[in-house]
């Protein structure tokens, strides 16, 4: 400090000088210096105050009293005589002690002083005021005038008509005075009324408030600075330090209230993302748990329209109760980065979330919604798929069922019958014959009998919710099947018996009988088959029963002919008993009428072209599922390509760590701004996959894409852009509250990328150790260098994940340089408000902080307990500490 003070006392040596033998510069140098050395005297009794500064002084008794105010040390015991030599020792005591501060004082001699010399005794007492009220005052690394001057500059700046350049003329019109105290202290004066047109006014009132309120006495005269040419510097830098030293310790409270308010803010705020972070993980962890029970629930009323219910209410899932959890989801990621961020900028602890309620547990929760999701949608496809097949078998079934009970029905009376013990031999072998004929026809239909069991036990292991009443139905078939078999091996027996007594035989009935039987069971089975239900679902299926049903009619000519044969054998009757005049009998081998043949060829007939309208209608159906397949794999195959291709391009941003953060974040936008204007085409997606699953359609050739693929693909491109955004506003936060450059962030960005080679965003330990070498990071390959390794990896890996973020590497890469408040700073700054004792008080609290924030401190401290304690004191340095430990704050 010695040569700058020096220096600045040789700088002004010159012109000073020259300034005191100004009559009026002299003047006001006396009334200043008279009231600033007053203004310290008066400590010590209003008996020791000056009233000529050249003559009250001559002594050197009040001159070292003064010294000794003003220095806060004691001089050497003074001389008490009257004499000459007494006053000159006393005065150089006084300079001796000046020159022991470093002062060099040139050309001022003890005979001076004592001989009452007013130029040599003012240069004195300006040395005095320049080393212990100027020189000492400090503002961002200016020292005494220069830095007194900064700091006049600094607090009047915002005012109106102020403009302090120096320490004269700037201040002839009082408005920097009033400045100063306005600034400081508001409440004494308002400035706003003020006008530089009344400088007397302005300076009297300046005096007069710094005189009254400030305990500044008036070292100034208002007519002398305003009819002085120029006011003498000297003067003006005298008063204008008291202002600085009287307005210092307020400016340090405040300092220290900002600094305290602005950690106290940092930590509610932490507090409330904290609460806001809890809050979200149980009401989504609640969510889950009660959505999934509905989601693994795999039991349906065993019908198709409850299952089909039960599908519309997992669409309604889909699209109006998943979509905000994913938000919320999305949401409370971002929260728990940003709270990690904040925590880490601000020196403290890393968050650890409540037991159960950890990024990692949601993340695992959510996985094990969405399998339980994919499989329940699964599991409702298959089921409606068997539901239907269950509804055709169980139509198929009563329809064969009908037919067979029609054709059954009175056969069990007609084989217990005992008519032919009554018949002529002729009637006999007609029985004979018919019952030969009904044995052809019992085993055509023992195919039928064999398909509805079949069909039955198809329903049974397909679990149909009617299979009592099936079961319960096929079983009447087969036992009246079984009875049918052994009533007719019965009969038969009995008629081979009579036979041999029987001759006679009608050739002609017979040989109908032999024709109409096969023909008619053709022709039931022709109509089985025309009304025969089917399920396909390719056209390629449909025109295979088309090709089949062509193949039918190709054989309609055939019938046609046997027919035509049939039906003339009973013309031949008709003619021969017109030929002969009788009436024919009616035929007695058969039940059959030609009638019967004829109106039964005429439904088969008649069914043919019903049958190519069915099977048409049938094809139209299948093309319009072929349109749909095809309408949304040509959707799909667009849309799908478009996910792949947002999801590799937002993976490759900062990848190379060419472009800077603002523009990777701006990129990032971009691609939000595009994934919002392309979700039309996935809810156009979706109204085209409603179309394809109600019109029953499992399957499609045309696109590898399912709705489930495309929808897990689109929420992962919603995923990955929101976590990137996260990440890089993260690092911009990161970067420029620890002063990092564009080029270091690079270079961290691409040594971080060089060793993700799997491009996971993270690095292994093994990979982080070679990263931290190639950035020129000394770890010896010894024990004590993997001890070292170790407590960095303690450091970026507090969770022991055995994995490093870039978040994590960047942030130890630059704490070393980091800016930020500890707990021996807020404790410093409570200190400052406390006075300097171990303890506060709540008042003191309410009088220097914000309410809100007095009252966090107040709810917190623990009370001060030191013997030295008053009442209400509160402790806090103990509150200090907590604030960067691990605490219940």
């Amino acid at each position: 400090m010695e040569p700058e003070f020096d220096g600045y006392m040789e700088e002004e040596e010159e012109w000073d000088r020259e300034g005191l033998l100004d009559p009026a510069w002299e003047k006001q140098q006396k009334k200043t210096f008279t009231a600033w050395c007053n203004s310290h005297l008066r400590k010590t009794g209003p008996q020791n105050q000056i009233e000529n500064i050249e003559e009250d002084f001559r002594n050197g008794l009040k001159l070292m009293l003064l010294l000794e105010v003003i220095s806060g040390e004691h001089l050497p015991k003074p001389d008490r005589g009257k004499m000459r030599f007494h006053k000159i020792a006393n005065v150089n005591k006084a300079l001796d002690f000046i020159a022991s501060k470093g002062v060099k004082l040139v050309s001022i001699g003890a005979e001076e002083i004592v001989d009452g010399n007013a130029k040599m005794t003012l240069g004195m007492i300006w040395t005095i005021i320049l080393r212990f009220a100027i020189q000492d005052i400090t503002v961002e690394e200016l020292t005494a005038k220069e830095g007194l001057l900064l700091w006049c500059q600094r607090k009047t700046a915002p005012y109106k008509n102020v403009n302090v350049q120096n320490f004269h003329l700037s201040w002839k019109d009082g408005l920097a005075f009033c400045a100063l105290i306005h600034r400081h202290r508001p409440d004494l004066l308002d400035y706003y009324k003020l006008s530089r047109e009344n400088p007397l006014e302005n300076l009297n009132t300046a005096f007069d408030i710094a005189e009254k309120h400030l305990d500044i006495p008036r070292m100034l005269d208002p007519e002398d600075m305003i009819n002085s040419a120029k006011p003498d510097e000297r003067s003006v830098m005298a008063y204008v330090s008291s202002y600085y030293h009287a307005f210092s310790g307020a400016q340090q409270a405040e300092t220290a209230a900002n600094r305290i308010c602005k950690v106290l803010k940092v930590n509610q705020e932490n507090e409330r993302l904290m609460e806001e972070y809890e809050r979200l993980a149980s009401d989504l962890l609640e969510w889950i748990r009660r959505t999934r029970p509905w989601l693994e629930n795999r039991t349906t009323d065993n019908t198709l329209p409850g299952t089909q219910r039960r599908l519309e209410e997992f669409r309604d899932y889909r699209r109006k109760q998943k979509p905000p959890k994913l938000e919320d989801k999305a949401k409370l990621e971002n929260s728990f980065n940003t709270l990690q961020t904040r925590l880490r900028l601000s020196n403290r602890p890393a968050y650890l979330p409540t037991e159960g309620k950890m990024v990692s547990d949601i993340a695992n929760a959510w996985k094990g919604l969405e399998t339980a999701e994919k499989g329940f949608e699964e599991w409702l496809l298959s089921e409606l798929q068997r539901l239907e097949r269950l509804d055709h078998l169980a139509q198929k079934f009563r329809h064969k069922c009908e037919i067979h009970e029609e054709w059954a029905a009175g056969k069990e009376d007609m084989l217990k019958s005992g008519d032919f013990k009554k018949c002529r031999l002729n009637e006999l072998k007609a029985m004979k014959k018919k019952h030969e004929a009904f044995e052809s026809d019992l085993a055509a239909h023992q195919d039928r009998v064999e398909q509805i069991a079949a069909i039955a036990q198809e329903l049974n292991s397909l679990d149909y919710h009617d299979v009592i009443n099936v079961n319960a139905r096929c079983q009447r078939i087969c036992d009246q099947w079984d009875v049918l078999g052994q009533l007719t091996t019965k009969r038969r027996e009995a008629l081979e018996e009579a036979e041999r007594i029987l001759e006679t035989i009608d050739q002609l009935h017979l040989e109908f009988a032999k024709r109409a039987a096969p023909f008619n069971n053709w022709m039931d089975g022709a109509k089985e088959d025309l009304l025969d239900m089917f399920i396909v679902h390719t056209t390629e299926e449909v025109q295979g029963l088309i090709d089949a049903h062509e193949q039918f009619k190709a054989t309609l000519g055939e019938a046609d002919k046997e027919y035509a044969t049939i039906v003339g054998r009973v013309q031949e009757v008709q003619k021969l008993g017109q030929k002969f005049g009788i009436t024919p009998p009616d035929n007695p081998y058969t039940t059959l009428h030609a009638q019967d043949i004829t109106n039964k060829w005429g439904e088969v007939k008649q069914l043919v072209p019903h049958r190519d309208v069915t099977l048409q209608q049938e094809m139209m159906r299948q093309q319009n599922n072929e349109r749909l397949r095809r309408q949304f794999a040509a959707k799909a195959n667009v849309v799908g390509q478009w996910i792949e291709n947002q999801l590799d391009a937002v993976a490759s941003i900062g990848v190379t760590g060419r472009s800077s953060l603002e523009e990777q974040l701006k990129k990032l936008q971009q691609f939000d701004k595009a994934v919002v204007a392309y979700k039309p085409n996935m809810e156009e997606l979706e109204k085209y996959n409603q179309e394809v699953q109600e019109a029953m359609i499992f399957e499609n050739r045309y696109t590898q894409y399912t709705m489930e693929t495309l929808r897990v693909g689109w929420e992962q491109l919603l995923t990955a852009i929101a976590r990137n955004i996260n990440e890089v506003e993260n690092q911009i936060l990161t970067r420029d509250s620890k002063g990092i450059s564009e080029a270091q962030m690079n270079e961290f960005r691409m040594s971080f990328n060089h060793f993700d080679k799997n491009r996971t965003k993270r690095l292994e330990p093994k990979e982080f150790k070679a990263c931290l070498i190639s950035l020129g990071y000394k770890i010896r390959d010894d024990k004590q260098g993997e001890a070292d390794f170790q407590r960095i990896m303690s450091i970026v890996d507090p969770n022991r994940s055995n994995y490093v973020t870039f978040d994590a590497f960047l942030d130890f890469m630059t704490r070393e340089t980091a800016d930020t408040d500890t707990a021996e700073q807020v404790m410093q700054s409570f200190k400052i408000l406390a006075g300097d004792k171990p303890y506060i008080t709540a008042q003191i609290l309410r009088q220097e902080l914000p309410p809100d924030q007095a009252e966090y401190c107040i709810q917190r401290m623990a009370p001060y307990t030191g013997r030295d304690a008053a009442p209400g004191a509160l402790d806090y340095m103990s509150f200090s500490t907590a604030l960067y430990g691990e605490s219940d704050l």
